[in-house]
């Protein structure tokens, strides 16, 4: 099992996304905690907190899913670190 974050700022972003991981077999679970979703439904998506980063996992060592989700993969901001912690 693959996972990575990922983070979408708008949603055009998130249209894109969806488009990318559909062209590809395996199945795609994104969420954050006890609330998670098919990947490649938009609706299931956007039913999701977008202003946090998500959590993208998948069964498939395909290096090409990486190179082509690379614009929302999340890598961390100090800012959000501190938001989740007051919280």
């Amino acid at each position: 099992m693959q996972q990575v974050n990922v983070k979408f700022k708008d949603v055009k972003q998130v249209e894109q996304f969806v488009k990318i991981i559909e062209k590809f077999e395996t199945h795609f679970d994104l969420g954050s905690g006890q609330r998670v979703v098919n990947a490649k439904s938009i609706l299931g998506v956007f039913a999701l907190d977008l202003s946090k980063p998500l959590s993208l996992r998948y069964s498939s060592k395909d290096t090409v899913i990486i190179d082509k989700i690379q614009p929302f993969i999340y890598r961390g901001g100090e800012e959000e670190f501190e938001m989740e912690s007051a919280g």
